[in-house]
């Protein structure tokens, strides 16, 4: 198996007035693509959605933490949820994995169109009793867009995000990537139209990922003619953390009653009498026999 090559490059600029992320998520993107089968459309959204959220569990204060993302829209794809780590470690899925309308008169794919409208939900897990919940309704379902404006509302935190996926003709990922700039609080005011500039020049973003170019060659795009100091570029992936045994946990929370039912119907039914469970995120089969249920619940 190839070694997995996606990575968030992270840095500040050298008077401190904004932080910088610039994630190559095109093998995530492929991991993501090869589990969930998606059609090109639906790639793009769940491509998109798992790379910012990577960059956002990179923004955790502690290891442990967690995010979840959660695009929530009346389109045909309906919900897509993602969740990363501390680490940025991420994994997701899309709920119509075969979401897909013919490409926009500009050639791009139609992401909002199949998000359509609806809600952008955050959660983060950071180790306090109720975990922060932030909703905001989407903007335009492009992703991009829509996180910058739950920065801006929900976190106060003004966001230049740029996202992209491009698709092969054989419906892997060709590249994919994003790029977040944050300013902190008592920015140099100056620095704002120069990031302003800058962020027109990010456009066909999946296209420079495509041909190559590496973080920081994308990072000295964003940040043109501000001085500014690289911190550190990490390894992330795209990894599901499901067990046989949580799998067990979810079949508990069904109730007996209702499992027992179950393997009563195929027995009737002259099947085999098992329970099939299916990982949301990883597409990974953990099967149960009667006995082995009946375990659980004693």
């Amino acid at each position: 198996m190839a070694k997995n090559q996606s990575k968030i490059l992270r840095a500040m600029t050298r008077d401190g007035s904004a932080r910088a992320y610039v994630i190559n998520s095109t093998d995530i993107v492929n991991t993501a693509i090869k589990y969930h089968k998606t059609a090109p459309t639906a790639s793009a959204l769940l491509g998109r959605t798992l790379t910012a959220t990577s960059v956002m569990g990179c923004m955790l204060p502690e290891n442990g933490d967690v995010i979840t993302i959660a695009v929530r829209g009346n389109g045909i794809a309906g919900t897509t949820l993602c969740c990363a780590d501390y680490y940025g470690n991420v994994r997701g899925y899309v709920a119509n994995p075969m979401a897909d309308l013919p490409v926009r008169a500009d050639g791009k794919l139609d992401v909002s169109g199949i998000v359509g409208g609806g809600i952008l939900s955050v959660m983060k897990d950071v180790g306090d009793e109720v975990p922060y919940n932030g909703n905001i309704e989407l903007v335009s379902g492009e992703i991009a867009e829509d996180i910058a404006q739950y920065f801006a509302t929900s976190e106060q935190t003004p966001t230049l995000c740029a996202l992209g996926v491009l698709i092969n003709p054989d419906f892997s990922c060709a590249g994919a990537g994003g790029v977040f700039v944050q300013l902190l609080p008592f920015p140099d005011e100056a620095i704002i139209p120069k990031l302003e500039e800058n962020a027109k020049k990010l456009s066909g973003l999946s296209h420079k990922f495509a041909q190559g170019l590496s973080n920081e060659d994308i990072l000295k795009i964003a940040l043109d003619g501000i001085e500014y100091d690289l911190f550190d570029e990490i390894d992330v992936d795209y990894k599901c953390d499901c067990s046989r045994e949580r799998t067990g946990r979810a079949l508990m929370s069904l109730g007996k009653a209702e499992v027992m039912e179950i393997f009563d119907e195929a027995r009737e039914k002259g099947e085999k009498e098992i329970v099939e469970l299916e990982c949301h995120f990883c597409d990974k089969k953990y099967t149960f026999t009667r006995d082995e249920a009946l375990k659980l619940f004693n």
